[in-house]
């Protein structure tokens, strides 16, 4: 494998950033997760304005214009001979001495790092073996007040807790100090009650998904009510499915969360399907 570094294609053992570097040193950083179907990269625009909105809530400044940032992925992808990938971009803050309060005019570091993953659309592969098995955590979200929500940096310690938390379950589900179910370690929820679609509202600790984006739009597209807003528990239980959804699973149906159990998803496959047509539309 190929991946880029600071403008560089470098093969995978020769891939590292410095151990001053700050996205190393403090989570000092924003990523994104993307999807590559077709050797083209899904959501482009919705990924690098939330990649924007990330550096510009860690106050990072870095001249790189969209096109060059899809750039450097698209050479990373081709480097590889992938068309059908993962995508992690990378920018953090870069090398800088060992105070804690970033130096000015920092030159920040930018690593594209791809991996083969299954062709998407309605002839493709589903990314999951298997409904998600998932289980709440006692790991809180950090809140707004301490990290923005929407800003997606490589301060993962929550989700990397409440994983190992959840223990063997495929997803870990927060529920923060007033009861409210918020997110999954590194997705967003759904569940539906009565024919109406709901998810929590991202005025809560809640990072707003471009797949969650995307599925919110797909199913006004369906004429499938959506509705935000603050929900406990009791109404995840209470409801008649749930799923997932995040860029590599896309929309990955819940058969349990804690002790209660989902016999069908039949509007998150509907979901599922029209996702699989759009991405078809786009890519294919």
């Amino acid at each position: 494998m190929r991946y880029h570094v600071d403008g560089d294609l470098v093969d995978a053992e020769d891939a590292t950033v410095s151990v001053r570097d700050r996205g190393f040193q403090y989570g000092d950083a924003a990523f994104e997760t993307l999807r590559a179907y077709g050797g083209q990269t899904f959501a482009w625009v919705a990924h690098h304005r939330r990649l924007e909105a990330t550096c510009d809530a860690l106050g990072i400044d870095h001249d790189f214009d969209s096109g060059a940032l899809r750039g450097r992925v698209h050479e990373t992808l081709a480097a590889n001979d992938l068309t059908e990938a993962y995508v992690r971009l990378s920018i953090t803050r870069g090398v800088q001495d060992g105070r804690l309060a970033p130096r000015e005019n920092a030159d920040p570091t930018v690593v594209v790092v791809v991996d083969p993953l299954p062709k998407g659309g309605v002839d493709g592969e589903r990314v999951w073996n298997a409904p998600a098995d998932v289980q709440t955590t006692t790991v809180r979200p950090t809140p707004d007040a301490t990290i923005p929500s929407n800003a997606k940096t490589h301060n993962y310690l929550p989700g990397v807790l409440g994983r190992i938390d959840a223990e063997d379950a495929d997803e870990a589900l927060f529920v923060d100090d007033d009861g409210h179910v918020t997110e999954g370690a590194s997705s967003n929820l759904f569940f539906v009650d009565d024919g109406t679609l709901y998810t929590p509202s991202t005025d809560l600790d809640v990072l707003p998904g471009v797949t969650r984006w995307a599925v919110t739009e797909l199913a006004a597209d369906l004429g499938i009510p959506v509705e935000t807003g603050r929900y406990d528990l009791g109404d995840l239980y209470a409801a008649d499915e749930a799923f997932l959804t995040n860029t590599t699973w896309e929309v990955r149906p819940i058969a349990r969360v804690d002790d209660t159990s989902y016999s069908t998803c039949k509007v998150g496959a509907a979901l599922a399907h029209e996702y699989a047509r759009e991405v078809e539309r786009r890519h294919y």
